[in-house]
């Protein structure tokens, strides 16, 4: 049976949401989500590549906050089975459905065989995880088509 969340854990996680609300970061977070919608690898790699921009800076923002939360997971700071919780790290499924579909493709072309590697391994790693990721995808898809071939 896994650890079970500690005081330490809820506290943790506080910390993190106190960190998504930091005023850059909800900009960010919106751009991410309700904009930034990379349909191949070359589209985020626009994004990446145009060093400067406020969209290159969300880019980075986001997409690291999540791998440093999710490594906070792999490295057994914070429990695997809380920092999961939809309320908890529901955007970072989302984040991770935006960009799963051409993953490989994306490494490739950035140079990096780990990027998104923190987020992937912690959804990945528990059948809660995955189902979820699977409803994230469905979803992700729906809100795609709604969204148009909007890119930034």
């Amino acid at each position: 049976m896994a650890k079970k969340a500690t005081a330490a854990d809820a506290q943790l996680v506080m910390q993190l949401y106190d960190l998504r609300r930091e005023a850059e970061m909800r900009k960010a977070r919106h751009w991410w989500v309700n904009q930034f919608w990379p349909r191949s690898a070359d589209e985020f790699m626009k994004i990446s590549f145009t060093f400067g921009t406020q969209e290159n800076n969300w880019l980075r923002q986001v997409s690291g906050y999540w791998s440093m939360a999710a490594a906070f997971v792999l490295q057994g700071a914070l429990n695997e089975d809380l920092f999961l919780q939809p309320a908890i790290s529901g955007e970072m499924f989302l984040i991770f459905a935006k960009v799963q579909p051409f993953l490989k493709e994306l490494r490739e072309k950035a140079g990096d065989p780990h990027m998104f590697g923190n987020i992937e391994k912690v959804i990945m790693s528990s059948r809660f995880g995955r189902d979820r990721f699977k409803l994230t995808l469905k979803r992700v898809a729906m809100l795609q088509e709604k969204a148009g071939s909007k890119t930034s």
